[in-house]
């Protein structure tokens, strides 16, 4: 049965909002709905998901979904996972194609978020893969996004990965 794809798109969205990854694979095998399938607000399963649940991500991604699938705000999942600091779905989506460059309507970049949170390991992962050099809106590189941000250690951080 394949249901109407508004309802479809509800349904899947709030499966992942929630985490409900049985259910997820359900709506995605067994409805044949796609991963990319809106829900009544304009998002995507992956925009919406519970970004700490990094299976639901895989299943998304395996299944098609797009990882730079962008908001009306220019937030990709990858900003999400950033600012919320989980590393395995950063990881999960830099391994499904998503973009560490991708800039936001402020022009920040996932590395940008995860510094002024103060994810350090998030900010080490995406450091070798991000263009440290990119400025957003306001004219701030990731370094000065860090000196901003007071973060013990994080413009250490970013310096070995500028001069390595």
């Amino acid at each position: 049965m394949v249901l109407r794809e508004m309802d479809a798109g509800k349904a899947l969205t709030a499966a992942a909002a929630k985490g409900n990854n049985g259910e997820v694979r359900r709506i995605l095998e067994e409805s044949r709905v796609h991963p990319d399938t809106l829900n009544e607000f304009g998002r995507t399963a992956l925009q919406v998901m519970m970004m700490g649940n990094s299976k639901i991500a895989s299943l998304l991604l395996e299944k098609g979904a797009n990882p730079n699938v962008q908001d009306r705000h220019g937030i990709a999942p990858i900003h999400d996972a950033a600012r919320t600091g989980f590393l395995d779905t950063v990881q999960v989506l830099v391994e499904y194609g998503a973009s560490v460059n991708i800039p936001d309507q402020s022009g920040a970049l996932p590395i940008h978020i995860a510094i002024r949170e103060g994810h350090r390991e998030v900010v080490e992962f995406l450091a070798p893969r991000s263009d440290l050099k990119h400025a957003n809106t306001s004219g701030q590189t990731a370094i000065d996004v860090a000196r901003a941000s007071r973060v013990p250690d994080m413009i250490n951080l970013l310096f070995a990965h500028i001069h390595s």
